[in-house]
């Protein structure tokens, strides 16, 4: 049977109010008004544009509800914040979730799957660097300590036998540092276009390093997360297509939210995803990123298991 959100959110104010506070939450008096804190990422990234859109229209959307962003190193931070209890939502990729022996850490659960993310690999146009290999004893930015582009690229380094200078540099930095000569290369495991990568493009020549090789490797053993894919041409200035390795990206939650809660933020994520995306898609605060966020790819969330609010939106609107 069909459930009324209106009836939902009704529930989750009695549930609230019988139940006291949220681990970690301060309220007002009212019982239905719960602050939420979502972890997003490093300065320059995606997750920081996403998590922005997704606080916004949350507390836009679920009475009562106010969602303020966390800046984090992404990823395994943000496992780590939700674990402690310093926030309640919190983004991730898929890969950095599931552990090598297939479990998912205690106390988390998935909202749902939002958008893939591409490992970049990028070099000055100038770079004697042409393949993966050549990064040995290269200046390499793997990203921010305890992300998601940290996790995968020691992956891919450890698969591949490549020893690089590792540096951990947020997106901004990484660019930055780049441009500067600071480093060799960085890694960036974000969604595409990324806005680092897009104004480093418009103030240098670049290049992208293929990663098929390493998108293989990834795929054969650790199976699940990974998938060969293509960054197109038209995602930076210049630089033509690219073969390399998606991650999908899954907004995570902690166990103990009540249902009816993640019920109707599930609700609002995809009902107002064309909001989150903005109205047009040149218009300059777009989030492309978002465009992928759809009813039938967010319910893929592997082995994470589906928080119990999350499941029931998605069994009420089964298409």
């Amino acid at each position: 049977m069909r459930h009324d959100p209106d009836v939902r959110l009704r529930r989750r104010a009695l549930l609230l109010a019988a139940g006291g506070l949220l681990a970690g939450c301060t309220r007002d008096p009212e019982p239905t008004e719960v602050h939420l804190r979502l972890a997003t990422g490093p300065a320059g990234a995606v997750y920081r544009r996403i998590g922005g859109a997704l606080a916004a229209h949350i507390t836009e959307h679920v009475p009562g509800a106010t969602v303020t962003t966390v800046p984090s190193g992404a990823s395994t931070d943000n496992i780590r914040l939700l674990r402690a209890g310093d926030v309640h939502l919190g983004l991730s990729s898929l890969d950095a979730v599931i552990t090598t022996d297939g479990n998912v850490p205690d106390g988390i659960s998935a909202v749902c799957r939002l958008y893939d993310s591409h490992l970049h690999l990028v070099v000055l146009a100038s770079s004697a660097i042409a393949r993966f290999g050549d990064l040995e004893g290269r200046r390499v930015s793997l990203g921010a300590r305890d992300s998601g582009t940290q996790f995968t690229a020691l992956r891919a380094l450890a698969l591949g036998s490549v020893r690089a200078d590792g540096r951990n540099l947020s997106q901004a930095e990484s660019a930055a540092a780049l441009e500067h000569g600071a480093i060799d290369a960085m890694f960036s495991l974000t969604g595409v276009p990324t806005p680092a990568i897009t104004e480093l493009a418009r103030s240098r020549p670049i290049r992208l390093i293929p990663l098929q090789e390493q998108a293989d490797a990834l795929g054969s053993t650790y199976p699940g997360p990974y998938a060969p894919a293509m960054i197109p041409s038209t995602a930076y200035d210049g630089v033509p297509a690219t073969r390399t390795v998606a991650v999908p990206n899954v907004l995570l939650v902690r166990d103990d939210l009540p249902e009816d809660l993640v019920y109707a933020i599930t609700d609002t994520i995809f009902t107002h995803t064309g909001a989150i995306t903005s109205a047009r898609r040149d218009d300059a605060a777009a989030i492309p990123e978002a465009w992928q966020i759809n009813v039938r790819t967010g319910i893929s969330t592997a082995a994470i298991p589906l928080h119990p609010g999350s499941a029931a939106w998605f069994r009420d609107h089964k298409r």
